[in-house]
Order: C-alpha cells, then structure tokens, then sequence
C-alpha cells in the first residue's frame, strides 16, 4: 500500500538519513523522505502496514527526536 504523509523534519541531512534507515525495515518496499516538500511517502506490505509505519516513524525519531508525522 502506498501512502504519504505531511512530516516535520529539520534538515536534508536528516531527511536522507531517515530514508536510509527507513529502507532497512521489514516490509517496507519503499521510501522517500523529502526535506523541500516536508512528505515521507511510503509503499509498505498491507498485512503489516500499521505496525511497519509505527517502526518506520520510530527509526526516523532515533535520526531526529523532533520528526513529527501527520496521520
């Protein structure tokens, strides 16, 4: 399933970092997060989606403790 969703974060460095630790979670297929845009869009397995998006926002919270995610 693919979705995106209005986030917070603070700098482009972040953002890519994020997006880097973001692609290592199980059952995500894939992902972008976007500084200029402020977006983290996702395609992730619909079996799991909540429980991957929740893993998702808390790897990107380890790289920036201020990533904020609109749901």
């Amino acid at each position: 399933m693919k979705k995106k969703f209005k986030i917070e974060v603070d700098c482009a460095n972040c953002a890519a970092k994020m997006e880097a630790a973001a692609q290592k979670v199980e059952g995500v297929n894939s992902v972008s997060v976007s500084f200029m845009t402020q977006k983290l869009a996702v395609d992730i397995d619909d079996a799991r989606f909540d429980e991957t998006l929740a893993e998702v926002v808390r790897v990107c919270k380890k790289v920036d403790s201020d990533f904020e995610i609109e749901l």
